[in-house]
């Protein structure tokens, strides 16, 4: 079930907007299309991104995939349990976000709820 609580994107990414913060992660469809989890490359905290840099790499048994923001603003933390543990994405991709930003700027027309990415997900396959 994809949470109704965050935003996705059509690269399969999901923010969790709290106030002026962000988290940021992959959605489990993501996840599951990348197969086992084993190296994430976070950013540093105080690196700041405009809307669709690339901010994160996750890679796979399978293949790396690049992670791109909808968000204009500042890393304020990253998930430092992915450096040891990358594999708990695979387990909680929901549970598990990237990073959290302080953002300025969120462009709301690459955002979708999740009945909408649900949609989408299934026009994909």
């Amino acid at each position: 079930m994809t949470p109704t609580d965050r935003k996705y994107t059509k690269e399969h990414e999901w923010l969790l907007i709290e106030g002026n913060t962000v988290k940021i992660g992959i959605t489990d469809h993501a996840q599951e299309a990348l197969g086992e989890i084993v190296f994430v490359e976070l950013p540093g905290v105080g690196d700041e991104f405009e809307i669709g840099d690339s901010f994160a790499t996750v890679e796979s048994v399978k293949a790396a995939s690049s992670i791109y923001t909808a968000a204009k603003g500042k890393v304020i933390e990253i998930n430092e349990k992915l450096d040891a543990e990358p594999e708990a994405i695979n387990q909680d991709a929901y549970a598990n976000y990237l990073v959290v930003m302080e953002f300025s700027e969120i462009d709301e027309s690459q955002l979708m709820s999740a009945a909408e990415y649900d949609e989408f997900v299934k026009s994909e396959e």
